[in-house]
């Protein structure tokens, strides 16, 4: 089973169970954000976690399988065009030298992990409209003189 047939097969079983991914994440015993990218295609789980997403979901071992090897990260569109993603390009694109001057004002010439990094995602009720609060956190890594 290919990473392709692995996220078709996790999203079906997970729809046919009416899941949410804190649910397959608690299985898992790990953070909804990863287990989700996980499902996805995008990172890996040990075998214990995949084997209970595995499980949580009524998959095989050959779900599980696929769920540990190591992805390759890729994506097909230069910019993609699903609204919600397209939007994150477009704060990329307004603010990401804003945040590259001020993450190179406090911590120097360097760069954000996204090895060692994780993400939260929440939702915060406001009147004016719900609020999204993703918290992305990464360790700093400084370019080194050689």
């Amino acid at each position: 089973m290919n990473k392709d047939e692995m996220k078709d097969a996790l999203l079906a079983a997970k729809d046919a169970k009416g899941l949410k991914w804190s649910d397959i994440a608690k299985a898992a015993g790990l953070a909804p954000e990863y287990v989700c990218s996980a499902c996805l295609g995008m990172n890996h789980l040990d075998k214990k976690p995949a084997d209970a997403v595995a499980k949580v979901l009524g998959l095989g071992k050959e779900v599980s399988a696929a769920l540990q090897r190591f992805p390759k990260k890729t994506w097909t569109q230069a910019i993609p065009t699903d609204p919600l993603i397209y939007r994150w390009y477009e704060i990329v694109g307004v603010y990401g030298e804003t945040i590259k001057e001020i993450i190179n004002e406090k911590f120097g010439d360097g760069i954000m992990s996204a090895i060692d990094f994780s993400m939260d995602i929440q939702k915060q009720a406001d009147p004016k409209g719900d609020r999204v609060v993703v918290t992305l956190n990464g360790k700093f890594l400084p370019y080194k003189a050689w």
